[in-house]
């Protein structure tokens, strides 16, 4: 997607009434976020305080050294003095330097093994100096996030952990071990995916022609999509929805004067298989993969 792109769908989301803006280091766009974000706050549409920003930190800054110049990186690009929230990326750490997927000779991504807790306690830091109000993980499992919860000297647990969810892989599991230890489960790809070949393979399933969800959605007069994402709502996942198009941003946004029933929830919950569309298999034998554990 060309990066002009981002900007307009930033700006296009903020007008409808999104404030929760979920960007990262990977994805290359944070300059053209900002400058969106920006003109927003100069129109009059929002303050700074009314966005919630969040980012993320890149697998090749998992050191704890490269951690806060990471942030401020990111910081730089967006024009903003904080970000609402600050996360791990992914658990395990790649070849430190400037190649956003480092490779090998062969073509092979590059990982290297740095201790979670100690790019934690650097995530801390970034809090304490002020320039993230809070801190979490994404693509953790339970146990990774029982290493940072049981780390000695913890000073902040993870406020949240961002997954792929979706009514293919509802991580029920994962989602009632967050709700216990007071963890906000964030759900990403929760229409589906983007199915980008880099990451997806081609011939995994299209959620949103699930006929379960299009009869659902039928008999609320609305689209498969907002079903996929009020079914997290009423879970209690907050939910990211990506998309360029005008239409889809707003129709994405009018999911809050419609419930679906408990017989909706119950046949939508019974659609998961378990179904995981990014499954990161080039990190599969690194000690921190976190798709190797049921939850």
């Amino acid at each position: 997607t060309p990066k002009s792109q981002a900007a307009e769908a930033t700006k296009v989301a903020i007008d409808v009434g999104f404030h929760h803006i979920d960007s990262a280091y990977l994805y290359q766009n944070e300059e053209e976020v900002g400058q969106a974000i920006w003109e927003k706050i100069a129109d009059g549409t929002v303050k700074r305080e009314d966005i919630f920003y969040t980012t993320k930190l890149w697998a090749t800054f998992l050191r704890p050294e490269l951690v806060r110049p990471a942030l401020e990186s990111s910081l730089k690009k967006l024009g903003l003095d904080y970000v609402d929230l600050f996360i791990i990326h992914v658990p395990f750490a790649m070849k430190a330097g400037e190649e956003l997927l480092p490779k090998n000779a062969s073509g092979e991504i590059i990982l290297e093994t740095v201790d979670l807790c100690d790019t934690w306690e650097a995530l801390e830091k970034c809090k304490d100096a002020g320039l993230t109000k809070s801190i979490g993980v994404s693509n953790f499992n339970h146990k990774l996030l029982e290493l940072i919860l049981n780390k000695p000297g913890l000073k902040y647990k993870p406020t949240c952990n961002q997954v792929e969810c979706h009514p293919y892989l509802n991580q029920s599991k994962l989602l009632e071990f967050c709700k216990s230890k007071d963890i906000v489960l964030v759900a990403y790809s929760a229409l589906g995916s983007q199915r980008d070949p880099q990451w997806v393979d081609p011939d995994s399933p299209h959620l949103l022609e699930e006929p379960i969800l299009k009869s659902i959605a039928k008999k609320h007069s609305r689209s498969p999509g907002q079903v996929a994402l009020r079914y997290q709502l009423q879970r209690g996942v907050v939910v990211l929805a990506k998309s360029f198009s005008q239409k889809r941003i707003e129709e994405n946004f009018q999911i809050f004067d419609f419930e679906l029933t408990p017989e909706d929830m119950k046949a939508i919950d019974g659609l998961n298989r378990n179904l995981r569309y990014d499954k990161l298999q080039f990190a599969a034998n690194h000690p921190y993969f976190p798709f190797s554990e049921e939850y």
